[in-house]
């Protein structure tokens, strides 16, 4: 028998790099603030151009819902989901009531993956 996890959601967003520039120039900070950490906003704005970089985290969050089979609402917010950038793949930390509803669903773990060229950004998640 195999060691391996196994897969029990999956989601993927892919999202324009254009409409989160455009919402930050519409709203500022109150639109980075509403769907972003702290350390997510000083990771993408340690870039030349934070949008692509903003754009992957805003997908990787729409994916990561998915795979957790929610939409953004009450029991899970944009906030609640952080994608952590260290020098290697990329990692999520959830909030307190994502982690119950990754655990409602049988789940332990989610793996991630993203990317972005300068005009799209897409990323996946699998909860495990």
């Amino acid at each position: 028998m195999s060691d391996r996890r196994q897969p029990i959601g999956i989601g993927i967003d892919l999202v324009e790099v254009e409409r989160i520039r455009l919402a930050h120039a519409r709203w500022g900070n109150r639109f980075l603030l509403r769907l972003f950490s702290a350390g997510e906003i000083a990771h993408c704005f340690s870039r030349t151009n934070p949008y692509p970089s903003l754009a992957a985290r805003f997908a990787a969050k729409e994916a990561v819902a998915k795979a957790l089979s929610i939409g953004f609402g009450e029991q899970l917010s944009f906030r609640s989901i952080e994608v952590i950038s260290s020098g290697g793949a990329p990692s999520i930390a959830l909030a307190q009531s994502a982690m119950e509803r990754l655990n409602s669903i049988g789940g332990n773990d989610l793996l991630i993956s993203i990317s972005h060229t300068h005009s799209h950004a897409i990323a996946q998640a699998v909860a495990v």
